[in-house]
């Protein structure tokens, strides 16, 4: 068995393990994805080299683990900084009533993430928005998602003007989460719990269902 299909039948476990059902069809979308990333990236650089051959768990995973945390009410989704995908294309999989919208600043990635939403056959293909996140129009999504991009204090600025009045931000975070939210507390009011990653013991999912700048009102 390829390392490649063993990471594919490990994310098909924990995601059992998730009580998350992957039909047939999604997983046949993730495998799309997946050969589509391969054959770029050896063009352009959309996740780092050495993690290509565990995509399956160290992205695929990793990203699908903020489903059950993504209401059943929610009805559109905004990645920040998309780059490679992760997390936004792997939920537009996973929950294809979603309208789901990718900011990405560059071109190259903002390309590949049109062909592998093509490639993927996806039911509501996502919109693709090339732009750096605090020029893009406001999105005025339930969920505000970001993987990988930059400190919280940064996250949540960056994020304001894509929630709508009821919106949570899921938001990764590694070992370093809770200096970073002792960082943002000083200029952010924040309502957040951390979720434990499966990925990795030291990682978090941080949800933050309400914050505010210091001195206003919520936002």
């Amino acid at each position: 068995m390829s390392h490649i299909h063993a990471g594919r039948e490990l994310f098909l476990e924990e995601m059992r393990e998730l009580r998350v059902t992957v039909s047939r069809e999604t997983r046949d979308q993730l495998e799309a994805y997946v050969h589509t990333l391969g054959r770029w990236q050896k063009a352009i650089n959309l996740v780092g080299k050495g993690t290509l051959e565990e995509i399956w768990v160290r992205h695929m995973l990793d990203s699908a683990q903020l489903l059950p945390l993504i209401p059943k009410a929610a009805g559109r989704l905004v990645d920040l900084g998309s780059g490679g995908g992760f997390p936004g294309l792997v939920l537009a999989a996973l929950r294809p009533e979603l309208d789901v919208v990718l900011i990405e600043s560059d071109a190259r990635k903002g390309a590949f993430l049109a062909e592998a939403g093509r490639r993927m056959a996806l039911k509501k293909q996502p919109k693709i928005v090339i732009s750096r996140i605090e020029d893009a129009a406001p999105a005025a999504a339930n969920i505000v998602v970001a993987r990988a991009l930059a400190p919280l204090g940064q996250l949540l600025g960056w994020a304001a003007p894509h929630r709508g009045d009821t919106a949570i931000c899921l938001f990764h975070k590694g070992k370093g989460w809770q200096a970073e939210m002792n960082e943002a507390m000083k200029d952010w009011d924040i309502e957040a719990q951390p979720f434990a990653s499966v990925t990795d013991r030291e990682s978090v999912l941080l949800r933050i269902s309400q914050y505010s700048a210091k001195g206003l009102c919520d936002r």
